[in-house]
């Protein structure tokens, strides 16, 4: 059973610039951060997956993260203009232990929502509401499929590729992405498929709950040692 959560966005907001510089210490398992920057409510075609998550303080990261994070949703408007997306989970201003992850400990690990397609072949955002856990308790069928709506690989393989090309571009790069091992195939399949298996390390065993509502992805940004005393 899925555990996560916090809740549904309301309104939108323009992505807005910051001036800080932030650092990160340890691993995005055992870490802090300093000079966190908080991700924006909302843009042109993302949105955060709960206004009270953002009150709860659970949508911080890295300076970094949110520069690639901003600028690949800014590239993809651009290339896919008619998908949407969504982020979920980061982490606390401060990093340190956030429930239930076992990691987004240092501003470097980002949860996104998987992007589906409704009946009608329009993307739309998966639904996250307290009843299905902010979207954390979703279970697609074996064909894909939940409540009328359909895992969209291309725009998740698109999503991936510009992180990965962004976070190049800030002279960084991904570490690992986290996505059900039984799914990744169809990720493969699209157009996006062989530059994903050229530069993206994917998640090789089941974790220890199935993201295949969302994929988890640790960026790989130089951190500093924790102290002792932590």
């Amino acid at each position: 059973m899925k555990l996560c959560y916090l809740l549904f966005v309301a309104g939108f907001v323009p992505a807005v610039a910051h001036s800080k510089s932030s650092t990160c210490y340890g691993t995005t398992g055992q870490g802090s951060l300093k000079g966190a920057v908080e991700l924006p409510k909302a843009g042109n075609n993302f949105v955060g997956y709960s206004t009270l998550a953002r009150l709860a303080g659970r949508t911080y990261v890295h300076s970094e993260v949110y520069e690639i994070v901003t600028a690949s949703y800014q590239a993809l408007e651009k290339t896919h203009p008619d998908k949407v997306y969504k982020y979920a989970e980061t982490g606390f201003a401060e990093g340190g232990r956030f429930r239930p992850h076992k990691t987004h400990r240092n501003g470097l690990s980002v949860d996104f929502m998987t992007p589906v397609i409704d009946e009608a072949g329009q993307s739309v955002h998966l639904p996250t509401h307290p009843f299905n856990k902010f979207g954390y308790l979703i279970e697609f069928d074996e064909h894909d499929q939940f409540d009328g709506l359909e895992i969209d690989y291309a725009a998740m393989a698109a999503h991936i590729v510009a992180l990965h090309k962004q976070a190049k571009r800030r002279g960084h790069d991904l570490w690992r992405v986290i996505f059900d091992p039984k799914l990744q195939p169809n990720l493969f399949s699209t157009q996006y498929g062989e530059y994903l298996k050229t530069h993206i390390q994917f998640s090789k065993k089941p974790s220890w709950v199935r993201h295949d509502e969302h994929y988890h992805v640790d960026f790989d940004i130089p951190c500093e040692p924790m102290a002792e005393t932590e």
